[in-house]
């Protein structure tokens, strides 16, 4: 794990009892999830969705996988995609890298590809904007995350779904262009990171 985002991670798990209950409830059941498949020797398929696959999926993509190895939790996929094709917001970006990942740009397209280490050792996280149809998700034995209730409404189905929670956060792109821009998108990374912790705390190592 890159030593700036172990310091990142200790940080953010200091903070999980200010996560309301409820929610947490709700994250409780992607663990249960994920325990599952642990206790079934099966990988467990995570796709984290939101509409326009630019902020707050990937964000969750990249933190469900640096959390699943923070904690030592092998066998675990994460995919993040939209109802439409954008690309990963430089805002976002910016929020991920000022947590500690380092990044590389694969492709100079206007949806490139962005590979997102967390680690010197291991696979990075392959980003780009998606649909949840695109040939690089699986069909089956996914557990989807809604990370906007847009998604959420405008997704009745998700081939492969064997699992669906509603898991909204509030979009950074409200402050695109203001001077509280670089603080909300901050804040967001740290509330996705510190659930996406908190999920894999519960989770017992096969």
């Amino acid at each position: 794990m890159l030593s700036k985002i172990k310091n990142y991670i200790e940080d953010a798990i200091k903070t999980f009892d200010t996560i309301p209950e409820e929610r947490k409830r709700t994250l409780e059941k992607i663990a249960l999830f994920i325990q599952r498949k642990q206790d079934e020797g099966k990988t467990t398929e995570l796709i984290y969705v939101c509409t326009h696959n630019s902020r707050r999926s990937h964000l969750g993509q990249i933190w469900g996988k640096t959390a699943a190895a923070y904690y030592g939790i092998k066998n675990i996929n994460t995919y993040s995609a939209g109802t439409e094709t954008t690309a990963f917001n430089p805002n976002a970006i910016k929020a991920v890298q000022n947590a500690g990942f380092e990044i590389s740009k694969e492709e100079k397209l206007q949806n490139p590809l962005y590979s997102v280490y967390y680690s010197e050792n291991q696979a990075p996280v392959s980003c780009f904007s998606k649909t949840y149809e695109d040939s690089s998700i699986p069909k089956k034995d996914l557990c989807a995350i809604m990370t906007c209730t847009e998604a959420d409404g405008n997704c009745p189905f998700i081939p492969g779904t064997e699992l669906r929670i509603s898991c909204p956060y509030n979009d950074p792109k409200a402050f695109d262009g203001t001077p509280q821009q670089d603080e909300k998108y901050a804040e967001r990374c740290k509330q996705v990171a510190t659930e996406c912790l908190y999920v894999f705390s519960k989770v017992k190592p096969f």
